[in-house]
């Protein structure tokens, strides 16, 4: 992660395909994700990720990701470079086959066994297969975006993802904020699409004031935090949550989004701000 070399951590800067008022590109940048692995593109693979014991598995998340990364540089070649849209359809197969009943993805199988889902997992499966019924009108896509939206939806007392209005990356952890960011996209998305103006636009609203309230709990002097537990972001989750932050002003138009996004740019300019970071997350992860 630090080195730039993790896949799943290269730069997600600000989406730059997507509108506020219709579904289309995803709200960050996720094209890396495709282009660092070209050798895809021309086969029936899907991207694998490690897991704890330096093997190889199909994590639902970075599947997701890949997807959406695709579905961007489809658009970015003005619909014509169909190899983008076949792996774009792909993922989305996938994703359609591999939930489960419930409308969940066992996302972390491999790390967390007994507690698999996420909301993160749960929105970006929805952002995907969204797109995947926009661009084919199967009903399946839209039908399992909507399941995997309720399972977001309820509560973690009851075996979901959200803590009230909190939606959670992991069911067991403090929350996260990028996580919850892209749980709030595939919620966004399915309210764009489906027009709701009832319980999933309430929910949205709601999950957003939650956010906005808590943006000073993701925040210190000098830099932002990665969670609630108060671990501070690594520079490639700090550089993530001013392009969510970009992003978010341009979906809500909220001023708070706005602020924090410069703030958290400002601080990102500075190479003591930088060091200050890197030591606080050094140590953080030696007591650990």
């Amino acid at each position: 992660m630090l080195t730039g070399r993790s896949i799943l951590h290269v730069n997600q800067d600000l989406g730059r395909y997507f509108s506020a008022t219709e579904l289309k590109g995803y709200y960050n940048n996720l094209t890396e994700k495709v282009t660092r692995l070209p050798h895809l593109l021309d086969t029936e693979e899907l991207p694998t990720s490690p897991d704890e014991t330096g093997g190889q598995i199909l994590f639902p998340v970075a599947i997701f990701q890949y997807g959406l990364g695709a579905y961007d540089l489809y658009l970015a070649s003005g619909k014509t470079d169909n190899r983008f849209l076949r792996k774009f359809m792909q993922c989305a197969e996938w994703a359609l086959n591999n939930q489960e009943p419930s409308g969940a993805w066992n996302n972390f199988f491999f790390c967390h066994p007994q507690h698999p889902y996420g909301a993160m997992a749960q929105g970006e499966g929805a952002s995907l297969l969204l797109r995947a019924y926009m661009q084919t009108s199967e009903q399946s896509f839209l039908s399992s975006s909507k399941k995997a939206i309720d399972f977001m939806l309820k509560p973690l007392s009851e075996g979901g993802t959200a803590d009230g209005a909190i939606l959670m990356e992991y069911a067991h952890l403090p929350a996260v904020m990028n996580g919850w960011i892209f749980a709030w996209w595939g919620l966004y998305d399915y309210v764009l699409l489906t027009h709701d103006e009832g319980h999933y636009k309430v929910r949205l609203e709601e999950s957003c004031k939650a956010l906005e309230e808590r943006l000073s709990s993701f925040s210190n002097s000098y830099w932002s935090m990665y969670d609630l537990a108060g671990h501070i972001a690594s520079p490639f989750y700090h550089h993530l949550h001013i392009a969510q932050m970009q992003a978010m002003f341009q979906l809500t138009g909220h001023n708070i989004f706005r602020e924090y996004g410069t703030r958290w740019q400002q601080q990102e300019n500075s190479r003591l701000n930088h060091v200050r970071a890197f030591v606080k997350k050094a140590w953080q992860k030696v007591c650990e």
